[in-house]
C-alpha cells in the first residue's frame, strides 16, 4: 500500500470512529430533549402550555442559529430522586427582535421545574454569561421551587440559590435588561427572580407567584384561599401591581417579550472590526479526517486549524521557537483572532532535543506568555485549542525552570482582559488544562469535542499511580500484591477514572459548556465573538508581578 492510500486509509478510518461517536452523541442528545419523557410532556401540555423548548424556538428569531449552555448539566446525576435531565433547566443563546439574548426557561416536565443544586449552577453560569457579553436574559419561569429532599446542597452558600437574586440586583444596576415571563409556577424564594427583573408578565391561569402556596398559609396563619385570588394574574396585574403585564397564553407572553425588545436600544456595535470573510483552506468536514481517532498517534495541529480559520489569514508567531505550542494570528469567520493550540508531532529544539508533542515545555510556555499579552494589547481576542498531557517533568525541566515559566503562561491568561474561548479537542489534563485556559480560567465559552478528556492523567497513568501507591503500602506491612489482585485493583482504577475523563462526564458538570460537533467549530467561534463584541468594556492588560 502507497503512502497516498494509506493516508486515505487513515482518513476514512478516523472519520468513521468520530461520525460513531457523534451519533451516539445524537441519540442522547435527543433523549435528554424529551426532559421528563413524553407522558409528562403530554400532561403539560394538556394545560394549554408550550414545553421549555417550544417557548425558546418560538421567542428566537432563528432558533437553529441558537447556542445552547450546559444541554448535558446533571446527566446521570440524581438518580436516586429519578433523575434531573439537562438540571431541569433549558439555557440558549440567540437573537430575538435582532438583539442578542440568553434565555433561560425552566423545564416543568422534569419535577414540575424544581431546582436541583446543578438547575442553580447552570442558571448562574447564563447570568454569568449575560453579565461578561452585557447582553439581556430573558427568564421563562415555570417551577415549583427548591427541591426540598436537596436543601441543604442548594439553600445557603455563596454560590447557591440566593446568588441568582443577587446578581439580578448587580446586572440591573449595570443596566443589563431583564424580562421574565412568569408562564407557571413561581413560588417561595422563586418569587423574587422575576420580580428583580426589569420587567415581568404573567400568563392567566397557568401562571402563579407568592411567596407561600394555599397549603402553606392555611398552616401558617389559618387562612383558607385558593392559589389563583392568592397570586394569579388577576391579582398580581390589577390589586398588587407586582407584575407589569397580562396576557392571556404562552404565545402572547412571548410576543409581548419580542416587542419590547425590538422598541429597547440595550445593545451598541460591536467591539471588533470584521473584514471580508474567506471560507477556510480544508472544508470544516475534512476536520474529522484529520483529527486521529487513536488519541496516542502524533499529527499537525495546523491542518485542523486550516479547516477553520479563513484561508491564507495565518500569521506564526515564533513558529521554530518553543514548537509544542502553536501561537498564531488568524481570522475566523472575517474576525481577527489569536490561537494557542497545542502541537502533537515530536519536534526537535534549537538544541537538536526530542521534544513529546502534547507536552508544555519551558520554551512554549514562554512563547505562549508573550503571545498572550500582544493579543491583549491589539484587543484580539484568544482561541485555546487544547490537546494537552501536562508540562514536561523531569531533572531537566526542573532546572531549566519548568515551574517559572509556566507560571508566566497561567499569569498570562489569568490577566487576559480580552475575550477568551476554550475547546476541547483531545487530551486536557493537570496544568496543562490551567495553562490552556480551562474553565478556572474565565473563557466565554468552553466546549469539547467528543473526543476530549478531562482529568488530572490519564486513566491508565492514574491507574499505574495508584497501583504503586497499594503496592508500596502492602510491602511495607510485610505484604504482597498479587499479580491477579494487581490486575484486577488496575482494570477498577482505571474504569473509575476512564468514566471520569468522558466529555458527557465534564459536561454534566458543567465544566464545559456543551460537546460540539467538531465540524462546527468555526461556527461557534464567530457567534461567541458576536457575542461578546456587545462588551465594550475591554480594561488595560497588567501582566501582572510575574512580568512576561
Amino acid at each position: 500500500m502507497n503512502k497516498e492510500m494509506t493516508k486515505a486509509s487513515d482518513h476514512m478510518t478516523n472519520h468513521d470512529a468520530h461520525t460513531s461517536a457523534l451519533n451516539e452523541l445524537s441519540k442522547l442528545s435527543s433523549q435528554i430533549q424529551l426532559g421528563g419523557g413524553k407522558s409528562r410532556i403530554q400532561k403539560h401540555k394538556e394545560k394549554g402550555k408550550l414545553t421549555a423548548r417550544e417557548r425558546i424556538d418560538y421567542l428566537l428569531d432563528n432558533p437553529k442559529d441558537a447556542i445552547e449552555i450546559g444541554e448535558f448539566a446533571a446527566h446521570q446525576m440524581y438518580a436516586e430522586h429519578g433523575g434531573c435531565p439537562s438540571a431541569g433547566v433549558v439555557v440558549k443563546i440567540g437573537k430575538v427582535s435582532s438583539k442578542m439574548v440568553i434565555v433561560v426557561a425552566n423545564d416543568a416536565t422534569v419535577k414540575a421545574g424544581a431546582w436541583f443544586p446543578m438547575t442553580a449552577k447552570k442558571n448562574l453560569r447564563a447570568q454569568e454569561i449575560s453579565i461578561e457579553n452585557k447582553i439581556p436574559i430573558i427568564y421563562l419561569v415555570d417551577s415549583a421551587g427548591v427541591y426540598l429532599p436537596m436543601q441543604d446542597e442548594i439553600f445557603p452558600d455563596k454560590e447557591h440559590f440566593g446568588r441568582i437574586f443577587r446578581n439580578n440586583a448587580k446586572m440591573s444596576s449595570q443596566g443589563i435588561l431583564q424580562i421574565s415571563a412568569i408562564m407557571g409556577s413561581c413560588v417561595a424564594g422563586g418569587a423574587y427572580l422575576p420580580i428583580m427583573s426589569d420587567e415581568a408578565l404573567v400568563v392567566e391561569k397557568t401562571g402563579s407567584i407568592f411567596l407561600a402556596g394555599s397549603y402553606l398559609v392555611k398552616a401558617a396563619i389559618g387562612e383558607n384561599i385558593d392559589n389563583e385570588t392568592l397570586g394569579g394574574a388577576h391579582t398580581h396585574s390589577a390589586i398588587s401591581g407586582v407584575t407589569d403585564y397580562k396576557v392571556k397564553d404562552d404565545f402572547e407572553a412571548l410576543d409581548t417579550i419580542k416587542s419590547i425588545l425590538d422598541k429597547s436600544n440595550v445593545q451598541s456595535a460591536g467591539t471588533f472590526e470584521r473584514s471580508k470573510v474567506k471560507m477556510p483552506e480544508f472544508k470544516s468536514g475534512t476536520v474529522l479526517d484529520y483529527f486521529p481517532s487513536d488519541r496516542s498517534r502524533p499529527y499537525d495541529m495546523r491542518k485542523i486549524i486550516k479547516t477553520i480559520v479563513d484561508q491564507g489569514s495565518i500569521t506564526e508567531y515564533k513558529k521554530e521557537y518553543g514548537q509544542t505550542l502553536l501561537t498564531l494570528y488568524a481570522k475566523i469567520d472575517g474576525w481577527s483572532v489569536g490561537i494557542v493550540a497545542n502541537q502533537r508531532e515530536i519536534v526537535k529544539n534549537a538544541k537538536g532535543e526530542m521534544q513529546i508533542g502534547g507536552v508544555i515545555y519551558s520554551d512554549s510556555a514562554d512563547k505562549a506568555a508573550r503571545f498572550i499579552a500582544n493579543c491583549n494589547q491589539k484587543k484580539i481576542p484568544l482561541i485555546f485549542f487544547q490537546d494537552v498531557t501536562g508540562f514536561m517533568v523531569g531533572s531537566k525541566s526542573e532546572h531549566e525552570g519548568i515551574i517559572k515559566d509556566g507560571a508566566k503562561m497561567v499569569n498570562a491568561v489569568s490577566n487576559s482582559v480580552v475575550p477568551k474561548f476554550t475547546f476541547i479537542l483531545g487530551n486536557s489534563y493537570g496544568a496543562g488544562n490551567y495553562a490552556m485556559c480551562g474553565k478556572a480560567y474565565d473563557p466565554r465559552f468552553i466546549f469539547s469535542w467528543p473526543s476530549a478528556q478531562l482529568a488530572v492523567m490519564s486513566g491508565n497513568s492514574a491507574a499505574k499511580v495508584l497501583l504503586q501507591i497499594e503496592s508500596s503500602r502492602l510491602t511495607k506491612s510485610g505484604h504482597e500484591l498479587s499479580e491477579e489482585k494487581s490486575k484486577a485493583l488496575y482494570d477498577k482504577i482505571k474504569a473509575s477514572y476512564d468514566n471520569q475523563i468522558s466529555p458527557v462526564y465534564a459536561a454534566s458538570r458543567l465544566w464545559t459548556d456543551g460537546i460540539i460537533d467538531p465540524s462546527k467549530t468555526r461556527e461557534l467561534i464567530s457567534k461567541g465573538i458576536e457575542i461578546a463584541s456587545y462588551n465594550a468594556n475591554i480594561d488595560t492588560y497588567n501582566p501582572g508581578i510575574l512580568q512576561v
